[in-house]
């Protein structure tokens, strides 16, 4: 009589290990990689969160208590920013019934389609920008508008009723009392001149503070040092994008030069406040992760 071998019991793990071989966790993990670019791609980036702050200035007038000013920064047209989806900001902000509409730079990109492309990008972007019911509408310039050409980005953006500020300021006026808004040319390439748009004549007025619009956050340290710093109540920056791609446990994959250490949010140096925007657009990769678009309501009050 034969008698047949005795099979033999599969090691303890075994059966496990071949239903997750290497293949299979590859595969899973390329799965979640692609759902993750999606999610980054197609719903955070198009996922506008509204900030609300509350900036408290030492020299602003009872009659200017309660302003509301509206921040959008780095719209970067038609890099990877949609026309339907600037129409979705301009709404969002018109819900908002702004007194002041500030836009601190990058409206275009300068890559990767070029020029040309760039400078009819910025009138599409500004003619979007019409929409704004605000009337008072100021910019600066960003790097990348710098890069592709001041003048024509000048040009539409004055077309379409939106003031730039390029070392330069206004006065705002509302019930007899008067602020005033500066804008300084881009600090990476162009040529900022603080003591031009914030002159001698418009510092420390009692009861006039001065709100300036800078596209690079870091530039604040510059300005600290400076007399014309201490004439600052606010300045309002993006350049950053929050980092646009932020990692838990590790923050931000990259950032810009100027935009390295005051990423997001509202910082205080004494009587100087700073406020970074992360922004509307994206630069390249048309992703966002764990940082959302922004459009900021700032409601200024008296100290």
């Amino acid at each position: 009589m034969t008698i047949a071998p005795p099979i033999a019991e599969p090691q303890k793990g075994q059966g496990l290990r071949r239903k997750f071989s290497r293949r299979t966790v590859l595969q899973a993990g390329v799965a979640g990689a692609a759902a993750v670019a999606l999610y980054a791609s197609e719903v955070e980036r198009h996922w506008i969160e509204v900030a609300r702050t509350e900036i408290r200035l030492s020299a602003l007038p009872e009659a200017m208590s309660g302003l509301r000013v509206a921040q959008l920064s780095d719209i970067h047209m038609d890099e990877f920013t949609e026309p339907f989806f600037l129409r979705e900001a301009v709404r969002r902000i018109n819900d908002l019934h702004p007194d002041l509409v500030l836009l601190t730079g990058d409206f275009v990109s300068e890559m990767p389609l070029g020029g040309d492309f760039a400078i009819g990008a910025a009138w599409q972007c500004a003619n979007l920008l019409t929409g704004l019911h605000c009337a008072r509408k100021y910019a600066v310039l960003g790097n990348h508008d710098v890069a592709v050409g001041s003048q024509p980005i000048l040009e539409a953006l004055a077309a379409n009723g939106i003031a730039l500020l390029r070392n330069g300021y206004a006065p705002f006026e509302r019930d007899g009392a008067r602020l005033w808004l500066a804008g300084l040319d881009d600090p990476l390439l162009g040529n900022p001149d603080p003591g031009a748009a914030i002159p001698e004549a418009i510092r420390n007025r009692v009861g006039e503070p001065v709100i300036l619009l800078c596209h690079e956050p870091d530039y604040a340290d510059n300005l600290r040092g400076d007399p014309v710093g201490r004439a600052i109540g606010l300045m309002l920056s993006g350049h950053t994008h929050g980092g646009q791609v932020r990692l838990p446990l590790v923050g931000a994959l990259q950032l810009p030069l100027l935009g390295r250490k005051y990423i997001h949010g509202h910082f205080h140096f004494g009587e100087m406040q700073l406020y970074v925007n992360r922004g509307l657009g994206t630069v390249g990769l048309p992703f966002r992760f764990d940082c959302p678009p922004e459009i900021t309501l700032h409601t200024l009050v008296s100290a």
